[in-house]
């Protein structure tokens, strides 16, 4: 029998799409899709700020996963109450409303995309919640029933197709009373006076809780870094720190791919003269650490720190990053990017550009240009670069070999790409460094003519030629 390529596990499953679509569609069609990408931002980086992830979606609807119920639930209050103000200036028959629908359950994980009853479940759910309502199955309203100040009101078993047991739904109230509690229940009869001191009190209670949410400061997102405790003062101008994006593939081996494109990152950002860039063998200590935003950025003396994760499946990429003010603790700009492979050139781009843009950091065209072209077209040949990259790092005989041998394979698909000419100048110096070189003249000067050929890498080689003279002397 041939080995499973997938996994189960529980997970919380939120899905949301458009009440309303088709008729929107059909009557304003630009008009739609642009307050429906801007709506899909909204919900995007809402996903990422309750550690999410957007697993996919088609057209107007969005589905995503989270560890916990508590998060996919506050995700969803937060989504509703952002979409609202998104839609405030529209008229009612123009806005785009957005249904969600919760649900604990049991998946399968195949190549990143999430399959099963568990996200079947969460989608005929989302179809009982009213436009701009939340509506979550039993199991999990057990999770959150005692967590969360929202008020649910049951709304029965209800038969779901192609679901074999009836499913107990809830519906999320997210604008009535302030703390936890079930509407649907048995009610006993009330007296007219008690009803009034009830209403009275719950208005109460709403304008208190009103006035404590306007006028109180309420917690970032994440703890603030401490200037006062920076390893090192900060910079004139704006300084980053690029954490390694994490693997989210689940094959060890496609960790050259995801380090590739944060390094791409870094080197596109640390050209840029009007950025501080830290560089790579210092972020990279923290890969794999469950170390705070506000300690990596007091270590490393950095007001801005950029995190993310890279998701490949066959000829598919989905990337998301967010950029992190850790003196605040607030996300200036998230995105999440769901494409084919051969757009990876083009993300990579995007996301540097959108970081100067969040910076505030802005250049001409002309020199856009010249600071992020990767300098090929050729997917494979910068697949092979960063395969041997990653060789190289390690140092040993056998990767450096590897490395250089991936290195030439990149060079015969693209002979006009610098990067893989670096690579293996280095992989000889290493045979110097590391006494493995029979004459250490020969092979320097194999090097320094390798460094020397890409004379469209340019900038890139001389950057590596004063590496090279500080990793030999």
């Amino acid at each position: 029998m041939a080995a499973q390529n997938f996994k189960r596990k529980l997970a919380a499953i939120l899905h949301a799409d458009v009440k309303g679509y088709s008729r929107l569609m059909g009557e304003d069609e630009e008009a739609t899709v642009s307050t429906l990408t801007a709506c899909m931002e909204i919900m995007t980086v809402l996903v990422l700020k309750h550690r999410g992830r957007v697993v996919g979606g088609a057209g107007d609807s969005l589905l995503a996963e989270f560890a916990s119920v508590v998060d996919a639930v506050r995700c969803a209050v937060e989504i509703q109450d952002g979409l609202k103000t998104e839609n405030a200036e529209l008229s009612e028959d123009r806005k785009v409303v957005f249904r969600i629908g919760i649900n604990l359950g049991d998946v399968i994980e195949k190549d990143g995309d999430l399959l099963g009853d568990g996200v079947n479940i969460a989608a005929r759910v989302e179809a009982l919640a009213d436009g701009g309502g939340i509506c979550i199955t039993r199991s999990a309203y057990d999770q959150v029933k005692k967590k969360l100040n929202l008020v649910y009101e049951y709304q029965g078993a209800h038969h779901l197709k192609n679901i074999a047991e009836p499913v107990r739904v809830y519906k999320v109230l997210t604008a009535s009373e302030h703390t936890s509690q079930l509407i649907g229940g048995p009610k006993t009869p009330m007296l007219p006076s008690k009803k009034f001191s009830i209403t009275i009190i719950a208005i109460l209670a709403l304008v208190i809780a009103a006035a404590i949410y306007h006028f109180y400061p309420r917690s970032p997102e994440i703890e603030p870094a401490s200037i006062e405790k920076m390893a090192f003062p900060l910079p004139d101008k704006p300084s980053i720190a690029v954490l390694p994006f994490e693997n989210m593939s689940g094959d060890p081996s496609q960790e050259y791919f995801s380090d590739g494109i944060t390094e791409h990152i870094i080197t596109s950002l640390s050209k840029v003269p009007y950025i501080f860039v830290i560089a790579r063998t210092s972020t990279f200590a923290y890969k794999g650490q469950p170390v705070k935003i506000n300690q990596i950025a007091e270590e490393l003396g950095v007001r801005y720190v950029l995190e993310g994760s890279v998701q490949r499946s066959k000829n598919q990429v989905r990337i998301t990053a967010q950029l992190i003010d850790a003196t605040t603790g607030r996300h200036l700009w998230a995105d999440s990017y769901d494409r084919k492979l051969d757009n990876l050139f083009i993300i990579q781009d995007d996301i540097a550009m959108k970081i100067m843009a969040a910076l505030q950091v802005k250049l001409s065209a002309a020199k856009l240009g010249e600071l992020f072209s990767t300098k090929t077209t050729n997917l494979k040949a910068y697949e092979k670069y960063l395969e041997s990259f990653e060789h190289l790092s390690r140092r040993t005989k056998g990767d450096n070999l590897q490395a250089r041998k991936l290195a030439k394979e990149a060079i015969a698909l693209d002979p006009e790409y610098g990067a893989p000419y670096v690579v293996l100048a280095f992989s000889h110096t290493n045979d110097v460094w590391y006494y493995r070189s029979k004459s250490r003249t020969k092979t320097l000067q194999t090097a320094e003519k390798l460094i020397q050929k890409p004379s469209i890498y340019r900038e890139r080689t001389v950057l590596h030629t004063k590496c090279l003279e500080l990793y030999i002397y």
